[in-house]
């Protein structure tokens, strides 16, 4: 039986939709609260632990594929990141043409920084939620996010 058919005619699944679009709303003014003192946008966080995660500076392209955005975006964030002193724009060794991006001293301490502050997010938004809620949720969001191949888009 599909929702829209329920008894009442609600539509569950919409309904459901939208609360997770509310959620996905607060917890970005939540993680952008917390960002602030750091001096970093959630956008430039992503993009700075993305640049963290790979073994070796990665090319621009890299990170647009890898964050799944236009090379441009790549570029802004990358401009205002290295004016914070956080990345810095490296040539390749061994092909002069390709720039690669890798993280400053000031970059691996904003990474420190934001680990504490997205606990300190996680925790405001999770504080509702009994330790056996919270793993339930995790269950359900990892079913969300990750699909599998015969589900995904």
């Amino acid at each position: 039986m599909n929702t829209s058919d329920r008894p009442g005619g609600t539509d569950a699944d919409g309904l459901l939709a939208e609360q997770l679009l509310r959620l996905t709303r607060r917890l970005h003014r939540i993680q952008k609260r917390h960002l602030e003192p750091v001096g970093i946008t959630p956008a430039q966080s992503r993009l700075l632990r993305t640049v963290a995660h790979f073994g070796e500076p990665p090319r621009m392209a890299d990170l647009a594929a890898r964050l799944e955005v236009v090379p441009r975006a790549v570029t802004s964030l990358v401009d205002g990141l290295e004016a914070g002193d956080r990345v810095r724009r490296v040539a390749d060794p061994s092909n002069r043409r390709v720039v690669r991006i890798e993280l400053t001293d000031a970059g691996r301490a904003t990474l420190r920084e934001l680990r504490s502050a997205r606990r300190a997010a996680a925790e405001d938004i999770l504080a509702p939620l009994t330790v056996e809620q919270r793993e339930v949720l995790e269950g359900l969001l990892s079913a969300l996010v990750d699909p599998g191949p015969e589900r995904g888009c």
